[in-house]
């Protein structure tokens, strides 16, 4: 039951009319996906996770994006892969729960609008969470989505 509520669809981030990542995210994680250069070896590619700074590129050559993040991560647990010419990264939130409006600091924030698609999905995440064995996929709210961080006590830890 917890798939029916994995994100449906991956945001983009578009600058200048080229995509430069697509994203999702979890309760516990962020993942960015980046379409990866031709003829590039994957050994020359590297990632630097750290609690609030991400960078990337192919190395000898400028970053592809050297940027702050917008939350604290989890940097023993995050890592990245890559796969069928898509670098994937895994960002493992400090705040399980936090609801990202983007996973680089002021770059491709969702809309208002968006932003509170994701805490909504976010939130019965959580409900699935917390009680298995309910499906909570067609639940809907009325009104603003409380925090799913901080509602009715915070998100339990084991």
């Amino acid at each position: 039951m917890a798939e029916k509520l994995a994100p449906e669809k991956r945001h983009s981030f578009i600058h200048n009319g080229e995509k430069v990542f697509e994203w999702d995210q979890t309760l516990d994680e962020v993942n960015i996906y980046i379409n990866l250069p031709p003829n590039v070896h994957s050994k020359q590619f590297y990632c630097k996770v750290q609690s609030k700074h991400l960078e990337l590129g192919i190395k000898g050559n400028p970053p592809y994006l050297n940027h702050d993040l917008p939350c604290p991560v989890k940097t023993d647990s995050s890592f990245w892969t890559l796969e069928d010419d898509i670098m994937h990264i895994t960002l493992q939130k400090r705040d399980k729960g936090q609801t990202w409006a983007s996973p680089i600091l002021g770059q491709g924030q969702l809309d208002p609008y968006s932003t509170d698609l994701e805490q909504k999905r976010l939130m019965l995440q959580r409900f699935q969470e917390e009680n298995p064995g309910f499906d909570f996929s067609q639940a809907q709210f009325s009104g603003n989505c409380p925090d799913p961080r901080t509602f009715m006590g915070g998100i339990r830890s084991d």
